[in-house]
């Protein structure tokens, strides 16, 4: 009597069941292009609130532009070879990197001072890194104030303390280099809360390891800051250097309040403090109304953005001294 036995004979080699073709082919489809659908949305409304205004603005600048009504006429290049021959304009040029090297400069050093302070084991740890957000978060209008006030001539609290050292009472609001040193001290008491939790953020991803082996060789803190916290906040730093560019090339509530009344607007009364965005908001609305020009003083901000930011990040890297190819 033979029996059958279901399955296969002892020693037959079995194959696994393949899944379907199509499905591979989705998985790899999935896989290939599914994170530039993920993407997708921020790249749309990118193109529509970045390039395209961007684009029309450049558009705007080659026209003169009367936004009262009269109807545009195409002039080229006039606008800005008129902006480069116009004193006024170099004059906001020259504020604005003078506050901004002013106000960038100490406040990223002291944000990295302060987020190295705030990195250590410290009673309420959490309440002081979160006192530190205060002033970013306190209205511009209100700090304007309040900042005005103290650098007032006449009854201003930094004025009475330098009576107190007998130094005489200085205008900051008429002279140039104090008006940007007011200006400045109001940018960095606002700022650098923000860029000391960036750094101390990116400290915290610091291994521990490494401090405990520089202890251990005998490193003290400023050694294991300058050895190790700063080269590893590389990247963060750079970050921070471009951020602060373009907020401090592009600064204008800050002075336009600060200078109050019907100069306001012109930083001054010989535009000691008015910077390109100010500037630009002169001519493109009151009272000049010229949209044709005051895009174009928006261009050449734009340019000036680029260039500053690019100096400052070639500075970092070769202050950063790259792998060379040797020690690859």
């Amino acid at each position: 009597m033979v029996v059958q036995v279901d399955g296969p004979p002892p020693g037959a080699v079995t194959t696994r069941s393949r899944p379907p073709e199509r499905g591979h082919r989705l998985a790899r489809l999935d896989v290939r292009y599914s994170p530039y659908l993920y993407v997708t949305p921020f790249f749309l409304l990118f193109a529509v609130f970045g390039l395209y205004p961007l684009a029309y603005t450049f558009w705007v600048s080659l026209h003169d532009w009367d936004l009262l009504g009269v109807d545009p006429a195409f002039v080229g290049a006039q606008n800005y070879t008129q902006l480069l021959a116009d004193a006024d304009f170099w004059n906001s040029v020259v504020n604005t990197l003078g506050i901004f090297v002013i106000s960038t400069v100490p406040q990223l050093l002291a944000a990295l001072w302060l987020a190295n302070l705030l990195n250590r084991r410290l009673r309420a740890r959490t309440t002081w890194r979160m006192a530190v957000l205060v002033p970013n978060v306190t209205s511009t209008a209100a700090v304007a104030i309040v900042f005005a006030v103290l650098f007032g001539r006449e009854f201003g609290m930094i004025n009475w303390l330098l009576d107190l050292v007998g130094v005489d009472a200085i205008d900051w609001k008429a002279n140039r280099f104090a008006a940007w040193t007011a200006i400045s001290a109001m940018v960095d008491w606002r700022w650098t809360g923000y860029n000391a939790l960036i750094f101390l953020a990116a400290m915290q991803a610091i291994p521990r390891d490494l401090y405990e082996s520089a202890s251990i060789d005998g490193a003290g803190r400023a050694r294991q800051f300058w050895s190790i916290t700063v080269p590893l906040l590389k990247p963060t730093i750079i970050f921070a250097v471009i951020i602060s560019t373009i907020g401090g090339l592009q600064l204008f509530t800050e002075p336009r309040l600060f200078n109050s009344g019907t100069n306001a607007i012109r930083g001054g009364p010989l535009r000691e403090s008015q910077t390109m965005t100010m500037y630009m908001f002169e001519n493109a609305f009151a009272p000049h109304y010229n949209f044709g020009y005051g895009s174009a003083v928006a261009w050449l901000l734009f340019a000036l953005i680029a260039v500053v930011a690019a100096i400052n990040v070639l500075i970092l890297r070769r202050l950063g001294g790259g792998a060379r190819k040797g020690d690859r």
